[in-house]
């Protein structure tokens, strides 16, 4: 499987959806909760976040290519994920 990183803002009202997204896909589809995802906190983690572009988040980055920034749906953070496998 390929490398995840989300980065996100705890107090980010879309991450919490995007994160909520990611739980009932996993449920859904059991392949993908198999991957391993590194979970960024963009104000803890500065010095990572800033290596990386983007202006939103959540923002999924797989094998080191942005496949999502901004406002998540389940759409659009299944898309993501299977990027992964």
């Amino acid at each position: 499987m390929k490398k995840v990183i989300l980065f996100h803002l705890v107090n980010c009202p879309y991450c919490h959806e995007a994160f909520d997204w990611i739980e009932e896909l996993k449920h859904e589809h059991p392949e993908l909760a198999k991957i391993e995802m590194e979970v960024i906190e963009e104000r803890e983690q500065p010095e990572i976040a800033n290596s990386y572009d983007y202006y939103y988040v959540p923002t999924i980055y797989v094998d080191g290519v942005k496949v999502h920034e901004g406002v998540a749906t389940k759409k659009k953070m299944h898309e993501a994920l299977k990027k992964a496998l």
